[in-house]
């Protein structure tokens, strides 16, 4: 689900799951009878579903998937409502989290208030005088996490996963990334004339004339497009080397004079003689540009980044355009409630203080663990897989299997919870609640700096429904908030599990050997532990992964951008045949009696398909293509089941079927 995955095996100490008597047998229904589950397996299983399932319109989609989180928020909002309500002890993580929903459900205070809140800040953007002091603003900002011209991190390094380092990012532009900017079609012309108008409102809401405001808007545009220019495209970014640049911070300070790196150093608060730019290319143009873009402009500049950083947390007519903006690029019709946005920026921004209370309510030890027992299985059958590929040798075999067994599982919720305690969240103040959260987020990963990483960190809440892979750390990570149907339910039959979740859990694994996890070895740094022989194998493979989803038309002439969903899509074709040998190994998966008519292969199957239900509108549909790492969820079902000889056996899948590959053109990796 995340960028990242990993993965184990060995088969022979596989321990069978419970006795299937006492699971309970969920019924399939919804089948499309219609049609040849060889031509479009996921439609086969999900089109009647598709043709009756309405989106709601404050969401740009509905299903499983991400789209399980707009159900997940509604629950948590009714712990939130619940919560505020009650008598919390001052300062206790109930009350943090209460009176920060309840500031923000205040929305006839935040709408008497207007722009107010900012004000402090475009006064201080009228006070720039120089270049000086305009890094001396943007590097304040940056603490606040409005990241105008500097995004700065903490995180480990490529070399020493041991260690937090510095680290600076691009960033600068209003637009989802670089490419939007230069394209020329129909729908890249709207969603730019979105964007100007956007911008041009912000400007009337503070008081400009219509005219000035459009001028205005012209200006950042340009010198969004400028900054643009100098980013890396999404493709270019997932290049593990070449977006890690370790550098003295005296030879960044030669190399972008007009930076004077050491004063945005201090600003920031970070102590360190070294940092890593990931991509230099944006902050050698910014260095340039300081100088070519008058003053005047870059007040303008920054007066707009920061109305579109706290857009949301102002009077209505700030979130109206702000809304407007993002109908355009995702053809959302509603605003979604003021409940479910505060769940939201709750889980944002005080994660661990509402996972800590949702973890109490809905989740449960004993699927915790049921989701180990899974998780080890799914281990011992990539284990298994490792040893019996037929393109590496065996020198590199055991060097992956060492890796695989060197993951570390996290399932549910950290062991140790955030603490808030240096936070002050008081009722009626939700601006400076979350200028305070913000803040307070910020020094937390400050205090990291030049730190050892702490391995028990999780980076994602406990309520949200996904999952991930950190190659740093070599570790897979579950949220409880994902342990739900369609993905997982303790009472199910193996094969619905196994399908489920335990396609996830083997995607997860095989991202710690996609094409950016399988540079990094089993501690978390990027070296190589291959022979090049192998590795030469390896890619040559991946290529085939990306021609494969190449092929795929999702949307008029658009394709899948297999170059981009390159690791997501190996980790989905190794997920499926993983969690199907790990399913092979339980004492259901080797019985062939049929359940509700469909054996468990079939069911496995038919699970696969199901926990990618998703329905989404064109408009999201072409953001997904654009910026998602994964393939539209037709593709994460389709394109691994066409690699794998189990579904054809399972379906009788025969040449002429849409979905039949020849046998030499299936991908077998991992």
């Amino acid at each position: 689900m995340r960028k990242y995955t990993l993965f184990y095996a060995c088969a022979l100490l596989f321990t069978a799951c419970s006795n299937p008597s006492e699971k309970t047998f969920i019924a399939i229904n919804g089948i499309d009878s219609s049609r040849k589950p060889g031509d479009n397996f996921f439609l086969y299983v999900n089109k009647k579903w598709e043709d009756t399932a309405q989106i709601p319109a404050s969401q740009s989609g509905v299903g499983a998937y991400m789209f399980m989180n707009y159900p997940q928020r509604l629950r948590l909002q009714g712990i939130l409502d619940s919560v505020s309500k009650a008598p919390n002890a001052a300062g206790s993580i109930a009350q943090k989290v209460g009176d920060f929903y309840l500031s923000g459900m205040d929305t006839a205070t935040i709408n008497q208030m207007g722009f107010n809140p900012i004000k402090p800040i475009l006064a201080k953007i009228d006070g720039i005088q120089d270049i000086s002091s305009l890094l001396q603003f943007v590097s304040s900002e940056a603490k606040n996490y409005n990241a105008s011209l500097i995004a700065f991190g903490i995180g480990p390094g490529n070399k020493n996963s041991k260690l937090n380092i510095a680290h600076l990012y691009q960033t600068g532009i209003g637009l989802p990334e670089r490419d939007y900017y230069f394209k020329s079609d129909p729908a890249s012309k709207n969603i730019q004339q979105a964007y100007k108008n956007f911008l041009s409102t912000l400007f009337v809401l503070i008081g400009n004339d219509s005219l000035t405001a459009k001028k205005d808007a012209e200006i950042v545009y340009h010198i969004d497009l400028q900054l643009a220019a100098a980013h890396r495209n999404n493709i270019e970014l997932r290049d593990v080397n070449a977006n890690y640049n370790m550098m003295a911070v005296t030879e960044l300070s030669k190399r972008e004079p007009n930076m004077d790196w050491n004063k945005v150093l201090d600003e920031l608060g970070a102590k360190t003689d070294s940092i890593d730019v990931a991509q230099p290319a944006y902050y050698d143009k910014l260095n340039t540009l300081l100088k070519t873009i008058p003053i005047s402009e870059w007040q303008i500049y920054l007066k707009a980044s920061s109305m579109r950083n706290y857009a949301s947390a102002l009077s209505k007519p700030f979130v109206d355009a702000d809304f407007e903006f993002n109908k355009a690029l995702t053809g959302q019709d509603m605003q979604k409630t003021r409940g479910e946005i505060m769940a939201n920026v709750v889980d944002q921004l005080l994660g661990d203080g509402i996972g800590e209370i949702y973890v109490k309510k809905y989740f449960s030890e004993e699927a915790k663990k049921r989701m180990l027992e899974l998780v080890n299985n799914l281990q011992k059958a990539f284990a298994a897989r490792i040893e019996n590929l037929d393109w590496m040798s065996d020198s590199t075999k055991v060097k992956a299997k060492d890796k695989l067994f060197a993951i570390t599982k996290k399932i549910g919720y950290p062991d140790i919870w955030k603490d808030y305690s240096k936070l002050n969240i008081v009722k009626g103040k939700y601006f400076e609640n979350m200028v305070a959260a913000c803040s307070n987020n910020y020094q937390y990963e400050l205090s990291k700096l030049n730190q050892p990483v702490d391995r028990n960190e999780w980076f994602t809440s406990a309520s949200t429904v996904t999952a991930y892979y950190n190659p740093f750390a070599n570790e897979i990570v579950f949220p409880a908030g994902i342990l739900q149907a369609p993905y997982f339910d303790e009472n199910a039959d193996d094969a619905l599990n196994y399908g489920g979740i335990g396609m996830v859990i083997g995607h997860e694994m095989t991202h710690a050997f996609d094409d950016q996890g399988a540079q990094f070895d089993k501690y978390g740094n990027v070296e190589n532990w291959w022979t090049k022989t192998d590795y030469e194998k390896f890619k040559a493979k991946t290529q085939q992964v990306v021609q494969l989803y190449n092929s795929f038309t999702v949307l008029d002439t658009m394709h899948v951008k297999g170059a981009m969903t390159l690791g997501e899509n190996t980790a989905d074709i190794g997920g499926v045949a993983i969690a199907y040998d790990a399913f092979k190994l339980t004492k259901e998966g080797q019985d062939t009696s049929k359940i509700d008519g469909y054996t468990p292969d079939q069911r496995f199957f038919y699970s696969i398909a199901r926990i990618w239900r998703v329905k989404m509108k064109d408009e999201f549909l072409r953001y997904w293509i654009n910026n998602n790492p994964h393939s539209p969820p037709m593709w994460r079902v389709n394109g691994p089941l066409m690699n794998s000889v189990h579904f054809y056996d399972a379906f009788h899948v025969q040449p002429g079927d849409k979905m039949y590959l020849p046998e030499n053109e299936r991908i077998h990796i991992w």
